[in-house]
């Protein structure tokens, strides 16, 4: 039980540590290296709490694509960040009054929450039926049953976003050679074909 408090501690403040250094480094690749470590000790505590299907996720997709495509973008974009932080402070009162509602929505929260210890002492699981189920197979039974709409809905979601990412981010280039389909099934012989006449010994 001790072991099981140190390691929970340890992942815990290393997370909390990593994300506060995502926010207040410097340097951006800096930024998306404690993400990721952030990333892996989020996914220790899941392991921990027996969701190692959420461990693995975490570790797969996030670390694995999204946090490694941040560093990629970044490292290889040359992005000024000087030029971008410009124009920071005639945005901060804005902030610090955005900031300011999330804190007090936090501290309400954190004034109404408490331990029930009833709950804590007999712990139920919340589908009888998924009782004998492995985690994996408990979160695949009631995602694709009965959060089926929402989980294609949330799909159809990302699909418009990554078109319309696409869409805007696109630039044809002038010079570039495109096929056209409509010239092409309206070509005839006339026009897909040139005859030239070459004298004997002068060709190719």
């Amino acid at each position: 039980m001790i072991l099981h408090a140190f390691f929970f501690y340890l992942f815990a403040a290393v997370t909390v540590a990593s994300a506060l250094m995502v926010i207040s480094s410097r340097n951006p690749v800096h930024s998306v290296l404690f993400l990721i470590l952030a990333f892996v000790n989020a996914a220790g505590l899941f392991l921990m709490l027996g969701a190692e299907f959420l461990a693995l996720i975490l570790i797969v997709v996030y670390v694995g694509a999204v946090a490694v495509l941040f560093l990629f973008v970044v490292m290889m974009l040359d992005v000024d960040f000087a030029e971008l932080r410009q124009g920071f402070l005639q945005y901060l009162p804005v902030g610090a009054l955005v900031g300011l509602v999330l804190l007090v929505e936090l501290l309400v929260v954190l004034g109404g929450w408490h331990i029930s210890a009833e709950v804590v002492a007999n712990p139920v699981n919340p589908i009888p039926a998924l009782s004998e189920m492995s985690n994996t197979e408990a979160i695949g039974a009631v995602l694709y049953t009965k959060y089926i709409f929402f989980f294609q809905i949330s799909g159809l979601v990302l699909l418009v976003a990554m078109i319309g990412a696409i869409v805007l981010t696109l630039r044809h280039k002038s010079f570039a050679r495109r096929q056209n389909i409509a010239d092409q099934v309206a070509r005839d012989p006339n026009t897909a074909i040139e005859v030239r006449k070459v004298d004997s010994g002068k060709g190719i």
